[in-house]
């Protein structure tokens, strides 16, 4: 129930106001042409928008994709139905010259969900908003991928590294550092 709340909210961060008018008078499809429209999405590349994966294979409910500039509303909506955030981290893709960031998100009650969001922005010029102001405990996650992927997260209180020398001027994680 939570996971159909929350996905339906975070979808409505991808449609226009046309879209969301005609989705909220329409009435819902049935479980086979849902299952048509994910395997017609499967055969093609990626693009923002929510995914909705099996649990059981994949460790989460929800597969959020989107911009740099989404990534407030849509913490804000995680925040709003009761989610804590579990990890962030980054991953690095090289040969699209982009870095990934990805933000776990789960719920303790009885009604199990779990989110992952997803945000891209380019290798050499990476910035992301910070979610601290929303959740405080990503300040410590949010330093650290800082530190080991180069990425600013912007407005950030207090962006200084963890681990690192304070004078490194090398991000350990990305992959084409060498020693």
């Amino acid at each position: 129930m939570i996971c159909e709340k929350t996905r339906n909210a975070l979808e409505k961060l991808f449609l226009s106001e046309e879209q969301i008018a005609q989705e909220e008078n329409q009435e819902e499809g049935t479980e086979q042409e849902t299952d048509k429209k994910i395997a017609e999405k499967k055969d093609q590349p990626r693009t923002n928008g929510v995914i909705i994966t099996d649990y059981k294979t994949c460790g989460y409910h929800l597969d959020v994709q989107l911009s740099p500039e989404q990534l407030v509303d849509a913490v804000k909506i995680i925040d709003q139905n009761d989610f804590f955030i579990e990890s962030i981290t980054g991953v690095d893709w090289i040969a699209e010259n982009q870095l990934e960031v990805i933000y776990d998100f789960s719920r303790y009650d009885f009604d199990l969900c779990r989110v992952v969001i997803r945000t891209r922005t380019d290798r050499n010029n990476a910035s992301i908003p910070s979610i601290t102001a929303i959740y405080n405990g990503a300040n410590w996650h949010e330093r650290e991928t800082a530190e080991f992927f180069g990425i600013d997260f912007t407005g950030h209180p207090h962006l200084v590294p963890l681990l690192l020398p304070e004078d490194a001027d090398y991000h350990p994680l990305r992959k084409d550092f060498t020693v």
